[in-house]
């Protein structure tokens, strides 16, 4: 059966969703409408894993190799800590240009029949006709705000601040840098997305950036300021910014948790950003993004009925999201709570640095728990017990939380 479809939103998820719906089938009348010129998207480079660039490849075989061909890898990461620094083999990582990945996706979708129409803002009042609207517009989605009740929005602000950052230094390895300094830690998370770029995230709390001036200072003193801090892995490279706000506003950010109450409203329906965000810290936004693109695109091959295609595909996405929303939310718990676990012996630290998804690792103290996982690597059922123990611990302090707020 033939369908119009209106992706509202011209990044990762909505692109990437037009290729799979057209390739289901050619006769779909598919246009994605994006606010910005094309070419003028902001950001660095994105991460994904290995499992995500299988399930592209079976999906969209063509653009998928265009993405593996234009990405980069790494094996390994390093962490820094004052003047040590220590190295761990781990996953295999990916990183690519934001900037070349939709290059690539819209180039595919051109390729296969879809419309790409830049410079075109769509507002909920202006909707254009279509079987099925799809909101990929962002954490800030106009079309999710205009219908806000039926949605049921939440917005949970982290506590630390954080800025995403460009630099020439091509890093061998996912790279994590903690510098001390007298208001407080500053810390890093770089890695590359092309033989000539890496991005650089920078986080601290918030009284580490006001003692430091950096929530005060332009965009030229800033970037000085953080190129001495991270001078030791940066090897005299530049640190770059993006433009600064029309209002002139600071580049600083503060991460907020999106989730939403219901993902779809008549035949309106949420992807990707709109939907969810989850800290930046385990690289995941946009893999769950196209993820959230192959589930719609399954459930509308599945399901003849709309209603009924939509249904499946909200019910499978939040299902999907509950361990990467959990592993989210302890990851930024960690760097908020770093004091905990920054003057341990740098083998350990960075061990629990990798375990920071862990529900289990707050409760208890953390030479004990490094030594538990050290030994659960050696004992099945030491590692049962802690898979079972660490949702349970978990469970129970969200229970008393939301009792405490009653």
């Amino acid at each position: 059966m033939r369908v119009k479809v209106a992706c509202v939103g011209g990044g990762p998820a909505g692109l990437y969703l037009s290729i799979l719906l057209k390739r289901q089938d050619p006769s779909h009348d598919i246009t994605v409408h994006e606010r910005n010129p094309e070419g003028s998207t902001y950001g660095w480079g994105v991460t994904y894993w290995r499992a995500l660039l299988d399930r592209l490849h079976v999906c969209d075989p063509e653009s998928a190799r265009a993405i593996e061909e234009s990405s980069v890898r790494w094996n390994e990461g390093v962490a820094h800590v004052r003047d040590l620094a220590t190295r761990r083999p781990g996953d295999e990582g990916h990183g690519i240009g934001r900037h070349r990945l939709l290059e690539i996706l819209a180039d595919r979708a051109r390729a296969l029949g879809v419309r790409l129409e830049f410079d075109r803002e769509i507002t909920a009042e202006d909707l254009p006709e279509a079987d099925l609207v799809v909101a990929c517009d962002g954490v800030h989605s106009a079309l999710r705000t205009h219908h806000a009740d039926d949605f049921g929005a939440e917005l949970a602000p982290g506590r630390n601040s954080y800025v995403w950052l460009g630099t020439s230094k091509v890093f061998d390895s996912f790279t994590f840098a903690f510098v001390e300094t007298g208001h407080g830690w500053v810390w890093c998370y770089g890695y590359p997305f092309s033989a000539e770029q890496s991005t650089c995230v920078i986080e601290c709390a918030p009284e580490t950036l006001a003692g430091l001036g950096l929530d005060r200072a332009s965009e030229a003193d800033g970037l000085a300021d953080l190129e001495k801090l991270f001078a030791h892995i940066l090897d005299g490279h530049p640190l770059t910014g993006r433009a600064t706000a029309a209002d002139g506003g600071s580049p600083w950010l503060t991460f907020r948790t999106l989730t939403n109450r219901a993902w779809h409203r008549g035949n309106l329906v949420l992807l990707g950003d709109a939907a969810h965000t989850t800290h930046y810290s385990i690289g995941a936004g946009t893999t769950l993004a196209l993820e959230d693109a192959i589930a719609l695109a399954e459930a509308l091959r599945e399901s003849a009925d709309l209603p009924d295609a939509l249904v499946r595909y909200e019910r499978e996405r939040k299902s999907a999201l509950l361990t990467p929303q959990s592993a989210a939310r302890y990851s930024a718990r960690w760097y908020e709570n770093l004091a905990r676990y920054i003057h341990l012996p740098p083998e350990q630290m960075f061990a629990l640095l990798g375990q920071r998804h862990s529900p289990l690792l707050p409760y208890v103290p953390p030479q004990l728990y490094y030594r538990l996982d050290k030994a659960a690597g050696q004992s099945e059922a030491l590692r049962r017990f802690k898979r079972w123990l660490g949702p349970k611990l978990a469970r129970g302090a969200h229970t008393r939380a939301l009792t405490s707020r009653d």
